[in-house]
């Protein structure tokens, strides 16, 4: 992939990525870059998105839900995934930590741990709240 061809489709699938926090789904992706390239097609955002993973370039970030989501910040970091309304949000913990829970698992394992990737399960504040104010609400 040393010499891969430049393409623009390719270029706005990524700058789409990195600047947005969304984490979004590749029909997500799909419908962003259709406003600059409207003949762009569905399955050319997929192959693209998995390109730019398998390029160190995104992160693909899979849900329990089935749904791939993509990430354009590729610096170490964990996701939460939020139960109630499946958003996935960044997790940025410190260094020290993931390189010790790596660390931690080689020791552990016949073999030798290169990296890992961890999605963390919770509730978002926004959910939190939303379901705080129903509560009070049926309590009135």
């Amino acid at each position: 992939m040393a010499n891969m061809k430049y393409s623009r489709q390719r270029a706005a699938i990524k700058d789409y990525l990195e600047h947005t926090l969304d984490h979004p789904t590749a029909d997500t992706v799909y419908l962003q870059v259709r406003k600059e390239f409207p003949n762009i097609s569905l399955g050319t955002v997929y192959r693209n998105l998995n390109l730019l993973a398998d390029m160190g370039e995104a992160i693909k970030i899979s849900t329990p839900d089935g749904g791939d989501r993509f990430d354009g910040r590729v610096d170490p970091h964990y996701h939460v995934v939020c139960r109630s309304c499946g958003k996935v949000y960044d997790l940025t913990m410190d260094e020290q930590h993931s390189q010790s829970i790596t660390e931690y698992a080689d020791r552990h394992f016949n073999g030798t741990i290169e990296s890992h990737t961890t999605l963390f399960y919770g509730i978002c504040k926004e959910c939190e709240d939303q379901l705080e104010h129903s509560l009070e609400e049926k309590s009135n």
